[in-house]
């Protein structure tokens, strides 16, 4: 059943032994080996018929007509990695491990027959291996593809993962990349006016390395430790090195360009600095130096007929800051981002992306296009196998691919940030008024009623209204009842509790954040402390940019002592190192989100302790939500990681559990 020709030793009196013809033979080696092994039966073969022969899958640079054969003269940043360069994949034939010869593989090729004389000796020859030598060439690739290989020692080729042998040429590439970020650090330019801490040093030595070879980088050191003076300082670095050097891209949050502008002025005073956004776009004249625009500018100015000055500008450098913004490689955004043509490419990010592979891969993929292969291809090679847990191995391996061009330090991280004060966390566990107790439970009531009778498609935006609706009422009735004024005080444990907290950091002559995810809950604070005669100032998306800064540098200045913040507005990229309190008056659902901003806080400047404050409803989805994010937090988790979204695709039963309000005794 296994191999039929086995049969014929059924038609012998004496059934020991049959003879092979050379079909036969080919049947054994094709297939019949391997079948007979899953029944139990090995194949042994005679001292005299090796069985020697190996096939292995070689990577290196193959030579186009007329090109330089010596790469040890080349730059490795215009010859090993050029666009013109092409590698390739192509199988090498040994004998005992030592690799045949062009005339013995020939040789190999044209064999008619399934044994072979090789070097005064007789060998089996496996049919696949046969084809190999006959096919050579497996494929040609890209240089970013072959460094790729090269990083992880393995190709995937015809569906199945081969081990790869590097070329001299990719190993010193790859040598060189591994280790970039430990090598000696390079002295700053001498026109940075400031001191890098050894660690910001390492970090620009590392982005000099890359950049150098034209390759993009992730630097994704925590909030707060000082990644745009690195940047500041690469610029530098290469316009020292190249005065001919096209200017510098800084695509960023609206919120922020007036942030980069101050620390341009501060460590670089000599570079011209120009802003491309609103009515402001003259790119007329430049020469270097840097532009600082917006994503929104950049999704119209790339768009159909939008004029696309940014892509007419030969820049040296195009850096994007929060670079989560790039998360969706299918928006206008990235899609703009990606037409913009530059030597080098750098993101900068606080998110600590190993959460989420696929964000991840979309900017690194911008980064350094082609690494990762295809969104497709990176989920089935990558994403799911290490996403199940089951493939340790795959883990390890993706770790040496994305390790030299992802630079991540923490701030707990020995050395890193010794300076830096305590950070205190503390839950402020609140209950529910009665009037909240009786909005919550008709709000579940009535709203699961509708989930259970929805189809697939409504109940999608059932299920995010359900849970936005009880955020709402667990914030304040009015926040839920879209009441824009009235009476806040006694309605909500949530106020409250802020009126001390704020009441004990303005008598300690402290400075405090609060964030909130919703606008709309910050109007109501805002009304609320203006009753109090608390001064205050209120952060969100619906201000002008220049409106934004003044807000940040009088709440520095000490104008006011409480900044009120949206979520999303204020929680990236603002230095707010006054405050040492913050308060997160709601929960988000990704703990990297509300670690962002009370960043905005604890990072490097801020001299005090820093201490963080969270409410929490009891008994409510804000505090099994709290739960979920306790246990997970470190975990690359797909259902924090993707927020909401995940929380639609519940069952019944379990969104039902979810929300319900947990009567507490008593």
């Amino acid at each position: 059943e296994a191999w039929p020709v086995l049969e014929r030793l059924l038609e012998l009196r004496v059934p020991d032994e049959i003879t092979l013809d050379t079909d036969e033979l080919v049947s054994l080696l094709d297939h019949g080996v391997a079948a007979l092994q899953t029944r139990g039966v090995d194949v042994l073969w005679p001292r005299s018929l090796g069985r020697d022969l190996t096939a292995s899958t070689v990577l290196d640079r193959r030579s186009a007509p007329g090109a330089a054969t010596s790469l040890h003269e080349e730059p490795l940043h215009t010859g090993l990695l050029s666009a013109e360069s092409v590698f390739a994949f192509h199988w090498q034939i040994a004998l005992h491990g030592e690799p045949l010869t062009d005339a013995e593989m020939d040789q190999l090729a044209t064999a008619t027959a399934p044994i072979l004389k090789l070097r005064d000796n007789w060998t089996v020859v496996d049919p696949t291996i046969a084809r190999k030598a006959k096919k050579r060439l497996v494929r040609t690739v890209k240089p970013v593809q072959a460094l790729a290989a090269a990083l992880t020692g393995v190709v995937e080729i015809e569906d199945a993962e081969q081990e790869v042998i590097v070329g001299a040429s990719l190993l010193r590439m790859r040598d060189r990349l591994q280790n970039a970020a430990t090598r000696a650090a390079i002295d700053p330019s001498p026109r940075l006016q400031g001191r890098l801490r050894d660690y910001q040093r390492q970090g620009l030595t590392w982005l000099v390395e890359l950049t150098d070879l034209g390759l993009g980088a992730c630097l994704a050191d925590d909030m707060g430790l000082g990644k745009t003076i690195t940047l500041i300082a690469l610029h530098l670095h290469r316009h020292d090195h190249d005065p001919g050097a096209g200017p510098t891209l800084v695509v960023c949050p609206a919120s922020l360009m007036g942030n980069w502008e101050a620390e341009i002025a501060r460590f670089a005073p000599d570079e011209p600095v120009r802003r491309f956004h609103g009515t402001r776009r003259d790119l007329t004249g430049l020469r270097g130096g840097f532009v600082l625009t917006t994503y929104g500018t950049v999704r119209s100015d790339t768009a159909s007929g939008g004029g696309q000055a940014l892509g007419g500008v030969p820049w040296d450098l195009v850096v994007a800051d929060e670079a989560q913004h790039v998360k969706n490689p299918a928006s206008a955004t990235a899609r703009g981002l990606r037409t913009i043509a530059s030597h080098a490419r750098v993101a900068l990010t606080g998110t600590p992306v190993e959460n989420n592979l696929t964000e991840l891969w979309a900017i690194l993929d911008w980064a350094t296009p082609g690494l990762l292969g295809s969104r497709n291809a990176f989920r089935k090679v990558w994403a799911a196998p290490i996403e199940s847990g089951l493939e340790p191995t795959k883990a390890r391996q993706f770790a040496g691919l994305i390790g030299p061009f992802l630079l991540r330090r923490r701030k707990s991280d020995p050395g890193i940030a010794p300076e830096l004060p305590a950070k205190t966390e503390t839950d402020h566990p609140l209950g529910l008024t009665r009037e909240q107790t009786v909005l919550y439970e008709a709000f579940v009531r009535d709203v699961m009623e509708r989930i259970e009778r929805a189809d697939p498609e409504g109940r999608r935006g059932l299920v995010l209204k359900l849970l936005t609706g009880l955020k709402q009422i667990c914030n304040h009735p009015a926040h839920f009842l879209k009441q824009a004024s009235g009476r806040l005080a006694g309605r909500s444990e949530k106020i409250d509790a802020l009126d001390e907290l704020l009441t004990t950091v303005v008598a300690e002559d402290g400075a405090a954040l609060v964030f909130t995810q919703y606008v709309a809950m910050g109007h109501l604070l805002e009304t609320h402390l203006t009753a109090l005669g608390l001064p205050h100032l209120f952060l969100h998306g619906g201000l002008a940019v220049r409106e934004r800064e003044s807000m940040v540098r009088r709440f520095q200045d000490g104008e006011a002592p409480v900044f009120l913040l949206s979520l999303k507005a204020g929680g990236t990229g603002l230095n707010l190192t006054r405050a040492d309190h913050v308060i997160h008056f709601d929960r988000w659902w990704n703990p990297a989100v509300e670690e962002q901003a009370t960043d905005r806080a604890h990072r490097i400047g801020q001299t005090k302790p820093v201490q963080v404050h969270r409410l929490i409803t009891q008994g409510t989805v804000e505090e099994k939500v709290a739960e979920l994010l306790t246990r997970k937090r470190a975990l690359a988790d797909t259902v924090l990681a993707r927020g909401e979204a995940a929380l639609t695709e519940l069952s019944n039963d379990d969104l039902r559990d979810l929300v319900t309000l947990r009567r507490r005794p008593g």
